[in-house]
């Protein structure tokens, strides 16, 4: 394997084989990048790839105001979650079409994953999005 390959991955990516256990669930704690807070608990999530598109993090406005998108970012590894009362500490943001970000209970920063609300067993969250431990 040529190692050009790692260059060209986002700065953010996270490699997602340390963090899946033998029966392809998250191996470690999942934790917020800002306060730490524990969003997931070792073995409660699957890992999937879904292309999902997630508003950035970083600005507080994130819609262009000249053309109208919103910036962001398409992100595929995911921790799949099938009912909401797995996880430790998340919220939900207000509907937005027919998805509900997730983001931090405790801080508030977001978002770290997205429920499509036609699905009610799919929460994903982005490895991107969080931390590990």
């Amino acid at each position: 394997m040529d190692s050009s390959n790692q260059c060209s991955r986002s700065e953010g990516y996270v490699d997602p084989s340390s963090l899946i256990s033998e029966d392809g669930k998250n191996s470690k704690a999942v934790v917020c990048q800002r306060c730490g807070s524990k969003v997931l608990c070792p073995g409660m999530a699957v890992f999937a790839e879904k292309e999902l598109f997630l508003p950035s993090m970083r600005k507080k406005n994130t819609i262009n105001q000249s053309d109208g998108t919103l910036d962001g970012d398409t992100l595929t590894a995911h921790w799949l979650v099938d009912d909401m009362y797995t996880f430790e500490n998340v919220g939900f943001t207000k509907d937005v079409g027919n998805v509900k970000y997730l983001i931090c209970a405790d801080c508030e920063i977001g978002p770290i994953g997205w429920h499509n609300l036609d699905d009610k067993k799919s929460f994903y969250v982005a490895l991107d999005r969080v931390n590990h431990e």
